[in-house]
């Protein structure tokens, strides 16, 4: 028959001191996933290049007139013409961030 060791069991303050680490690893986690999802939602644009590439079917189908400028999301949108190329450009009002795209006809 295996005649079984006796372990030392650990101490009170040793199981608080490890709980106490496990705790604040969970915390600096949850911060970093909750900064790196705001900024990823902060900074998604798909709904704006949505809009912009149906403006660009609108366009090419001659549905809207260039020049163009509406306002969308918080987004002021200019379309112009240069050329065979339709130049949108796209800038936040709140960040003032510009996306500019160029796509020709």
């Amino acid at each position: 028959m295996v005649v079984l060791k006796k372990i030392k069991a650990a101490t009170l303050m040793e199981t608080l001191v490890a709980t106490v680490l496990i705790v604040l690893v969970f915390m600096i986690s949850t911060f970093l996933l909750n900064s790196l999802f705001n900024t990823t939602v902060r900074q998604n644009t798909d709904a704006l290049k949505t809009h912009i590439s149906e403006l660009a079917y609108l366009s090419k189908h001659h549905q809207i007139s260039i020049p163009y400028d509406e306002e969308f999301n918080n987004w002021e949108i200019f379309v112009a013409r240069e050329g065979k190329k339709l130049i949108f450009e796209a800038s936040h009002k709140e960040t003032q961030k510009t996306i500019r795209i160029e796509k020709y006809e």
